[in-house]
């Protein structure tokens, strides 16, 4: 089993996070290589609260341009992890 930290890279604060927040849905950049059952278990062991659904999707690059050089934004992989209800993430407390 992977370690929780490596699969959960860090919180997404947008304000569509936000208001998923009111629904008990937080948001998270996690490893492109980790699964539904490894992400929730993760939330599980760092936030000890109880994870009652996953959806993951993968978010593709945007072309980007400097001067002269072109290239393209990074890809990588994003979780909306819906909670028990009446568990929260104290990291995201207004």
């Amino acid at each position: 089993m992977k370690d929780p930290r490596e699969v959960i890279i860090r919180p997404i604060i947008t304000e569509h996070s936000y208001d998923m927040m009111e629904k008990n849905t937080y948001t998270f950049e996690v490893a492109k290589d980790s699964n539904k059952v490894e992400i929730a278990q993760a939330v599980e062991a760092i936030f000890n609260v109880k994870v009652v659904k996953v959806n993951t999707l993968n978010v593709k690059p945007k072309p980007k341009r400097v001067r002269y050089q072109l290239g393209q934004t990074r890809t990588w992989k994003k979780a909306m992890v819906t909670l028990k209800e009446g568990d929260t993430i104290e990291l995201f407390a207004s």
